[in-house]
């Protein structure tokens, strides 16, 4: 659909003329550009109800959609100097807070390399913990807004990870396209969450949901690799005792075209080989001869297979993410919810959580230790715990004060103090029991037993005394390897009330009974982005060499002589208060050309009335 911001672009056409020939093609020149609309695009979304997703539609222009609203802090939890941060309240309110306030943009404006968000799935099923049932275009909205307030605070070479299931992720990746442009597409990450099929499924067992991966800036980010495994290590051997280790035969043909691919080599028995038709050695011929001489072509045992270039395990660092991710690997819905029985026993557990090791590996790769990550839709907890445990700097939103309490305080608390032993915490692996031999792992080693004991009663001559032999040469044992102790801390913060209040009916704006004293004061710093100062009694913020006054009450002739005689050399004076006695602006212009004076709440957002 063509959207209001124009770009142009040349369109080839091919019509058919009549005789059946081709018509020249031509340019059309066309304006626009590709883009999801929907019923409200142009509005804005407030809650409705304070601590749910029951929202309303308002204008743009609308203080309750564009205040910067203050982020209060309660308490700490552990080390005083931590900068993890938990705020309660809306997610839209507090990521435009940390963007616009600058006291909160100087910890992660531009500074996070990582946000992973699972939002309301829109399923149209109701939850116990959120309701979970907006309208396509409701959803719609909330997300575009969260995510217009998420790519300031990205860092260059950040990415966005966005869970959801088959309900809204077309809608969504067409919407992440828009805002962050189609070119940062990265992947679209399939989680196998089911660990059985859904036998009362009415059509198909949904068994994974889908995590779309956009990088702010494709050309700067780079995935960490992930570990190795034994079982991904096994395919490596050395058949032919190679002093360099254990090496893997990598296949010798290019993926593509290669001008220097297409000669013939003569093997050691003499026979040669050369690429199948419309295939290309991935080489040079002097690469390959270099190659041959140190030993790193493999002939096969004879001496007469096609040759293969030896990749040796040595020289592999880890592996390239998939976008398949199995339940065996990170988990399931049914392990996510045993982690939260087991932190919270006899409690009723969240129809959703995710588990520990399926955020560690998103964390793994889009992040690094001492990175910060951010998740405005906190749920159980389980991106900060991940986070907190892999050494991560975390923030987290979440909008019901109650699950905040009674799930993601406690949990958090248990992480820090070290009496959280699930989820990541420890990793179980198994390791010889003996000395295997050379070459073998301990899984290739369980994997011989498991398979010798299914056929020793059909292999003939297999005698129990061998049998005993061959379990005790290749028994394993499990052991576990505790991987976080505790430590660290994180603050708990809240959202602040608003500062304004509107009427309904012909959009007129108040101040609400908040916006009173120093919280009035330091919510109008961040409404017009100055930082507090309060180094003169008279200002309560600056801005390069703008300094603020906020004035409960009337500045009349004594408050602007005040102002006035307390700035600094070629310093000018922003002065907000709730009423203005006549006189009182030109007095100022004249004493302080360059200064001025703003009634609130009318001339903070420029305009009386929102209609």
């Amino acid at each position: 659909t063509p959207g209001t911001h124009p770009c142009p672009r040349r369109i080839i056409s091919h019509r058919s003329r009549q005789d059946g020939q081709p018509k020249a093609h031509r340019w059309i020149e066309a304006k626009g550009r590709l883009e999801l609309t929907w019923m409200g695009k142009d509005m804005a979304l407030i809650p409705s109800t304070e601590g749910s997703y029951d929202y309303q539609w308002v204008s743009p222009r609308d203080p309750r959609a564009t205040e910067v609203k203050l982020i209060e802090t309660v308490r700490t939890v552990g080390e005083e100097s931590s900068s993890n941060l938990l705020i309660t309240g809306d997610s839209g309110d507090a990521l435009r807070a940390l963007g616009t306030n600058p006291e909160w943009g100087d910890q992660y404006l531009g500074k996070v390399k990582l946000v992973y968000i699972d939002p309301p799935f829109n399923t149209e099923q109701s939850f116990e913990h959120y309701a979970d049932q907006l309208e396509h275009s409701v959803w719609l909205t909330m997300m575009r807004d969260r995510l217009r307030y998420i790519i300031p605070l990205l860092s260059d070479d950040g990415s966005v990870w966005v869970h959801l299931d088959d309900a809204e992720v077309h809608r969504m990746r067409s919407l992440m396209d828009e805002l962050l442009g189609a070119g940062n597409f990265i992947a679209e990450v399939i989680w196998e969450k089911a660990d059985s099929p859904n036998n009362s499924a009415q059509f198909l067992s949904t068994d994974h949901d889908t995590i779309l991966v956009y990088a702010k800036d494709k050309r700067l980010w780079r995935p960490n690799k992930l570990p190795r495994t034994a079982a991904v290590d096994a395919i490596y051997k050395n058949p032919d005792k190679d002093p360099r280790g254990r090496w893997y035969a990598g296949d010798p043909f290019a993926n593509k075209p290669y001008s220097l691919g297409l000669y013939k080599v003569e093997g050691p028995t003499g026979r040669f080989f050369a690429p199948p038709p419309g295939r290309y050695w991935r080489i040079s011929e002097s690469k390959f001869r270099e190659l041959d001489s140190d030993g790193r072509i493999w002939w096969g045992p004879a001496g007469d297979a096609r040759p293969s270039i030896k990749r040796f395990l040595d020289d592999v660092s880890g592996m390239v993410p998939r976008t398949l991710w199995k339940h065996s690997e990170v988990g399931s819905n049914r392990s996510s919810k045993n982690e939260m029985r087991a932190l919270f026993p006899g409690v009723s557990s969240f129809s959703t959580p995710k588990p520990e090791r399926l955020l560690e590996r998103v964390l793994h790769i889009g992040s690094k230790p001492g990175d910060l990550v951010l998740d405005c839709f906190a749920g159980s907890g389980t991106t900060a715990a991940a986070a907190h445990k892999m050494n991560r700097r975390w923030v987290s939103v979440e909008l019901q004060e109650s699950t905040v309490t009674d799930f993601i305080i406690p949990r958090l608390t248990k992480v820090v103090e070290g009496r959280d032993p699930g989820g990541i915490t420890s990793a179980k692996t198994r390791v010889p029991a003996n000395e295997l031999a050379d070459g073998i792992s301990a899984d290739e080693a369980q994997a011989f037993t498991s398979v010798i004991g299914k056929l020793s009663k059909t292999i003939q001559g297999l005698d129990e005394t061998t049998m005993k032999a061959l379990r005790a040469a290749t028994r394993t044992k499990e052991t576990t390897t505790v991987r976080w102790e505790g430590g660290g801390g994180f603050t708990v913060a809240r959202v602040g009330p608003s500062m304004y209040e509107v009427d309904d009916e012909d959009g007129t704006i108040y101040l609400s009974e908040m916006a009173v004293g120093e919280t009035f004061a330091r919510a109008v710093c961040g409404q017009l982005g100055f930082r507090q100062d309060a180094t003169e009694p008279v200002f309560c913020g600056r801005k390069g060499r703008m300094r603020l006054a906020v004035v409960d009450g009337m500045a009349d002739e004594r408050v602007v002589r005040a102002v006035v005689s307390s700035l600094g050399e070629d310093e000018r004076a922003v002065v907000v208060a709730k009423g203005i006695q006549d006189g009182a602006a030109a007095l100022l212009r004249e004493l302080s050309p360059g200064s001025k004076i703003r009634k609130a709440p009318d001339d903070i957002f420029m305009k009386g009335t929102v209609k």
